[in-house]
């Protein structure tokens, strides 16, 4: 992903992307393509590397710990991220004037990423997710200012040229993936002992050793009763009188 995104940023500078190409344009047919292409290209240089260090860490922690439909989220969460920030309309909030956006940057990806695993592990309630979801909302939990318009904060001399609307719709996109996949996909480690046919001769053969070498280490142990073997030929005795 990173190497994509860099690489698409050398082919912007040189030339191959320009104006509003491989951009999503909200609500215009030729604005389709940036959901496949708007998250791999930048507009500045400070914009990709403001992108690269989140990517590369929720993307770890992704596969790393929801290794069996990473890819799936991945891309689902990608295209429709994409599809949603399309189909909001561009309308300025404050005039109420209907504006031609062009919308590229990954970090429709970074804040979809960030909302699943955050959500993903208050929704299974599972104690190693939750830490995981701790620690996205520790490093990231500034996120959540970013789904609404920067003016709402700040007096700005033009209009901001962050789009809170990707923001908005990878966050939405990312609680969604986490309610639909939240009984799926936890990577759980079962180890060979615990299968319930296993055997193994050296692992018997050395607990052997160890009781004839310590047997002082069972003294105090719940002893077995020995079966007495009289007593269950008495037993059968009494059962055929």
């Amino acid at each position: 992903m990173l190497a994509l995104m860099w690489i698409f940023f050398l082919l912007q500078n040189l030339g191959f992307f320009g104006g509003c190409f491989g951009a999503i344009i909200p609500l215009v047919p030729d604005g389709l393509s940036g959901v496949i292409f708007a998250p791999l290209l930048h507009g500045s240089l400070d914009h990709i590397i403001s992108n690269s260090m989140p990517i590369a860490i929720l993307l770890f922690l992704l596969f790393e710990f929801y290794s069996k439909i990473a890819f799936k989220i991945f891309l689902i969460g990608w295209i429709a991220g994409g599809l949603l920030v399309w189909m909001l309309p561009p309308v300025d909030i404050f005039t109420g004037e209907w504006t031609y956006t062009c919308i590229v940057g990954a970090s429709g990806v970074v804040y979809m990423l960030a909302f699943f695993i955050f959500f993903s592990g208050v929704f299974r309630w599972n104690m190693k997710l939750l830490t995981v979801s701790l620690v996205v909302a520790l490093y990231y939990g500034s996120l959540i200012w970013g789904i609404f318009p920067e003016e709402f904060f700040s007096q700005l001399e033009e209009r901001s040229r962050i789009s809170w609307q990707s923001h908005l719709a990878g966050a939405i996109t990312g609680i969604i993936l986490a309610f639909i996949f939240r009984k799926q996909g936890e990577k759980k480690i079962k180890y060979l002992w615990e299968y319930p046919n296993y055997y193994s001769e050296k692992d018997d053969r050395l607990w052997q050793e160890y009781i004839q070498n310590h047997p002082e280490d069972f003294d105090d142990l719940p002893q077995y009763k020995q079966e007495n073997i009289w007593e269950y030929l008495d037993e059968i005795r009494r059962n055929e009188k």
